[in-house]
């Protein structure tokens, strides 16, 4: 590392440990409150998909979820003439949903090479910092999609999409409410899509899900769609129709909106073939206060230094019944004949 990086990168380190009130940013310390939430908010600016969703801090690592929903009307009336009790209505979930924050790891590397190229930039303390988040945000929207385990030493080549990490939303799913993800239809293990399958296209395959949800619960819902099922949308309008002026209005109209849900978006990291019914108030991350650690450490034999972070966190759908979609695994699409 050159004379200049070593000096502005020995500034950085210094100011990190100003905020956290530690001598030597080396050894492992806690990260203070207020640093968390400026990490928790770099680490936002970095994802487009994290800002729309619940970030909370909470106290234990174990318990029943923050943002409860109603089960139902809790409205009535009893005749207390005839000595009817007025009971009162159980209006949070009677299911006592809850949620297990585990420790999950992100630690980065930063090159010697990497930190004299941004040194020579004039803005080395912002594109670390933007580094280090932009990772741990990316990493946070792919265990929350694909997420299925917590191993006790994860390995990033069986499990490239860190399946192993830690559970994600679907998972959450599948552990507390699995008849809300549609693992099949007609043929067994598989749901198809497309002409002749179980679903000929979105419209058709959102109004089904979206009947699913209790109607007191479909409020603010959006259609989650992975881009291999919208692009075998598009093509089968674009099949359907010459694509006359008009036409194509028609079709770009039709994309617009599928069975009755008004929003749609394609996450990303969202699984190609992954489609999702909920609101978006209805996904979140908890992250444990005071468990944030960190250390930062010179590897001379390796030419870098290593970002190390650890915190306690997790992924929770506060109200699972209001999400429902498909097992994106067992989605086929068809070629030609064959359904794939």
């Amino acid at each position: 590392m050159k004379k200049d990086t070593r000096k502005q990168f020995n500034a950085y380190l210094a100011q990190v440990g100003e905020v956290n009130d530690v001598e030597d940013t080396s050894v492992q310390f806690n990260v203070v409150p207020a640093a968390v939430q400026g990490l928790q908010d770099k680490i936002i600016e970095q994802s487009t998909f994290l800002p729309k969703i619940n970030i909370l801090t909470v106290s234990h690592a174990k318990g029943e979820n923050i943002k409860a929903g109603i089960v139902g009307p809790a409205s009535g009336r009893s005749d207390t003439a005839k000595n009817e009790r007025r009971e009162p209505k159980n209006a949070l979930s009677m299911e006592g949903f809850g949620y297990e924050l585990v420790q999950t790891n992100t630690d980065i590397a930063l090159s010697y090479a990497k930190l004299d190229a941004w040194h020579h930039l004039g803005d080395l303390n912002t594109r670390i910092r933007g580094y280090t988040s932009a990772q741990i945000a990316n990493d946070r929207e792919i265990i929350g999609w694909y997420g299925e385990s917590v191993a006790k030493s994860s390995d990033i080549k069986a499990n490239p999409m860190l399946q192993d990490v830690n559970k994600g939303w679907l998972q959450y799913m599948r552990d507390n409410h699995p008849q809300n993800l549609l693992s099949e239809g007609a043929t067994a293990g598989e749901i198809r899509f497309g002409e002749g399958g179980d679903y000929e296209g979105l419209d058709h395959a959102i109004s089904d899900l979206v009947s699913v949800i209790p109607v007191y619960l479909r409020k603010n819902l959006i259609a989650l769609i992975g881009d291999d099922l919208v692009m075998a949308e598009k093509r089968r309008l674009y099949k359907a129709i010459s694509l006359s002026p008009k036409e194509k209005t028609q079709a770009t109209q039709a994309l617009m909106s599928f069975g009755g849900v008004e929003g749609w978006e394609t996450p990303s990291n969202f699984p190609g073939r992954g489609l999702i019914i909920t609101s978006l108030d209805n996904l979140s991350i908890y992250l444990q206060e005071d468990s944030w650690r960190r250390n930062l450490k010179e590897e001379t034999e390796f030419d870098r230094w290593m970002d190390y972070n650890s915190r306690n966190e997790g992924y929770v759908v506060e109200e699972p019944r209001k999400l429902v979609g498909f097992e994106f695994g067992n989605v086929k699409l068809k070629d030609g004949d064959t359904w794939v």
